[in-house]
């Protein structure tokens, strides 16, 4: 059964109770520190982990949990509320991979599932091409670094301004060919580095990334 490490000064139910994480198939393990929660996750390593934006030693956290050779690849997601707050960034910059905003919306079910099932990544650093669409029918061509790769998504670095939501065309050297796909732009690491969620790849251009990611040593 899945695990979901929940951690919160707050009593998480009220707030998450209706959303998929509180589903019977979905174990969960709640705690209120920063250290009870990696004590928890070294021992069980857990398919999700939710981090309260506002648990002292947040960051601190997140960052461990990055390093720890068991959950390095686990998802680490912050739970804020409200309007975006600077701590967000520093998060972010620590190593989790997405924010979701209470109380949970519509989008919150596919989100969870999708970050509890993240598939194999790659570190690399590689020269990408992104044509981003802009208003009014434009096109604007960014050179980039992508510096992580999935079958799912890469996380790049641009120093074109790009936004959350933008759609993005891109063009990556994957030895031996290039591959080609479309994207969305799901997340912003302040300050130049982007999540982009591959949607589509030309041709087999996305078993050619899982035999790519893979093969890493």
């Amino acid at each position: 059964m899945p695990l979901a490490l929940i951690c919160s000064e707050r009593s998480p139910e009220r707030e998450l109770g209706g959303t998929a994480l509180w589903r019977s198939n979905i174990e969960r393990r709640i705690v209120g520190s920063a250290a009870a929660a990696r004590a928890e996750a070294a021992a069980r390593p857990p398919q999700i982990i939710l981090v309260d934006r506002d648990l002292p030693d947040a960051a601190g956290l997140v960052n461990a949990l990055r390093q720890g050779g068991q959950t390095r690849r686990v998802s680490v997601v912050v739970l804020a509320r409200g309007d975006f707050e600077p701590r967000e960034a520093e998060l972010m910059g620590a190593g989790a991979n997405a924010i979701l905003r209470l109380p949970a919306g519509p989008e919150w079910d596919d989100r969870v599932h999708r970050l509890m099932n993240v598939p194999l990544r790659r570190e690399i650093r590689l020269d990408v091409e992104l044509r981003v669409r802009l208003a009014l029918g434009a096109h604007a061509t960014l050179p980039g670094v992508a510096l992580n790769l999935s079958t799912a998504g890469m996380l790049v670095v641009c120093g074109g301004a790009m936004k959350v939501g933008d759609d993005v065309h891109f063009s990556l050297p994957l030895p031996p060919r290039a591959v080609r796909g479309h994207g969305t732009v799901i997340r912003l690491q302040y300050p130049d580095r982007y999540g982009l969620e591959i949607a589509s790849v030309e041709g087999d251009g996305r078993q050619h990334i899982r035999h790519f990611v893979e093969s890493a040593g």
